[in-house]
């Protein structure tokens, strides 16, 4: 597979959040205490949140794909400060735990590339991936819960 790396959230975002209470759109975060169900996808760690942990819920701006492509996305965030995510290689854990996702490939143009776009269950999400990102049109991909539609992480090739 193509050398790649899931990235979150930035950690300036989630200062902010945590700092200002508000969200990109400027809404109030929601506060919510995790209840172990695993609904509580942090966009910073990449890890979900335990039973008990406070986690906020707000409106993210995506940084990409740009134009007609773009949305902003609701995203759950550790209210406490935790280690942002930085594994190379590895599918996040908020990916592999979630039971069904959305590959969406997207070209230097932020084209949508729907031939390579794949919902499948989380811990099977590899093969479209690796058929993404092994694909010359692919700039990056975003992996989205696939009922809700909430982006989990953006991944890229290693070095992009």
């Amino acid at each position: 597979m193509t050398a790649f790396h899931c990235i979150p959230i930035t950690t300036a975002t989630a200062e902010r959040f945590r700092r200002t209470g508000l969200d990109d759109r400027g809404n109030t975060l929601r506060r919510r205490i995790a209840d172990g169900a695993g609904a509580f996808p942090c966009r910073h760690c990449l890890q979900l949140a335990q039973p008990g942990e406070v986690v906020l819920l707000g409106s993210y701006d995506l940084p990409a794909p740009l134009g007609i492509y773009w949305t902003p996305s609701p995203i759950f965030l550790h209210a406490d400060p935790c280690s942002r995510f930085a594994e190379a290689g590895r599918v996040a854990p908020i990916i592999q735990a979630n039971p069904l996702v959305s590959v969406r490939a997207y070209d230097a143009e932020d084209q949508c590339l729907y031939d390579l776009g794949q919902v499948c269950a989380g811990r099977e999400v590899e093969a479209p991936l690796r058929r993404a990102l092994d694909d010359p049109r692919t700039r990056f991909v975003n992996i989205h819960t696939a009922r809700p539609g909430c982006l989990l992480a953006r991944v890229e090739r290693a070095g992009a």
